[in-house]
C-alpha cells in the first residue's frame, strides 16, 4: 500500500508540479486520505493521495480482491482566488473514501454528490467524473495490478446534476462545451438546459 501511495505522489508532482500545501482526514474504519493542493497561476488544483492504496471492488461481488481491480484518484481544478476553495478539503476526502465507505467503483461517467456545497457559497453539491489521461498519465504498477486512473471532477450545479441522470454524461458535457462553460469558475452558474 505504502508503495502504491509513493509512486502515486511522485507521479502527481510530475504532471502537476510541488503540492503547496496537503492536509489528511481519516474516516472511521477505513484508510487515511490525504488532498494534496498544487497551484500553477491562477488555477489551483486539488489531487486525492489514498484512494488508490485499495482497488475498487464491485458491490455485488463476493469476495474483495485485495489486489486486481480498479484504482484511481481524484483531481478538482478550479480559478484561485475566486471562492474559499481550500474548504473541499474535506468534500473531497469523503468522495475518495467512498469505494472503501460504500462499495462504490468510480469511473468516467458516474456522478457524486456530497449532499453539500463543495465549498462555502459553492452552487455545486455534485461532481461529474470526467475521462482521465489530461493533466496527469495513468500510472501503470506491477501485474496483476490495474494502473491507478487520475479522474477529473468537473462541478455541476444541482439542476445539471439532474439534467444529467436524465440525458446522459456525454450530453451534459456537450452542453457545456456548446455554452462556452467556464468550468474552473468556482461561482459559474448553470449552463442553459432548456
Amino acid at each position: 500500500m505504502a508503495d502504491v501511495l509513493a509512486l502515486v505522489e511522485a507521479r502527481l508532482r510530475t504532471g502537476l508540479g510541488e503540492p503547496d500545501a496537503r492536509a489528511a482526514v481519516t474516516f472511521l474504519g477505513t484508510d487515511r486520505i490525504e488532498v494534496l493542493r498544487f497551484t500553477v497561476g491562477d488555477v489551483v488544483r486539488y489531487a486525492t493521495l489514498g484512494m488508490s492504496a485499495q482497488p475498487m471492488t464491485d458491490p455485488t461481488a463476493a469476495l474483495a480482491d485485495p489486489v486486481k481491480g480498479p484504482r484511481a484518484e481524484l483531481v478538482l481544478s478550479v480559478r484561485a482566488g475566486v471562492a474559499d476553495t481550500d474548504k473541499v478539503l474535506r468534500p473531497l476526502a469523503v468522495l475518495a473514501a467512498s469505494p472503501q465507505v460504500e462499495g462504490l467503483v468510480v469511473a468516467p461517467g458516474a456522478s457524486l454528490d456530497t449532499g453539500e456545497p463543495l465549498w462555502p457559497g459553492a452552487p455545486f453539491t455534485s461532481v461529474l467524473v470526467a475521462e482521465p489521461g489530461g493533466l496527469v498519465e495513468d500510472l501503470d504498477l506491477d501485474e496483476p495490478m490495474d494502473p491507478v486512473r487520475f479522474l477529473p471532477l468537473l462541478p455541476m450545479t444541482p439542476n445539471e446534476a439532474a439534467w444529467k441522470r436524465v440525458h446522459g454524461a456525454a450530453a451534459l458535457q456537450e452542453r457545456w462545451l456548446s455554452g462556452g462553460t467556464d468550468l474552473r469558475d468556482p461561482l459559474r452558474t448553470s449552463v442553459p438546459l432548456d
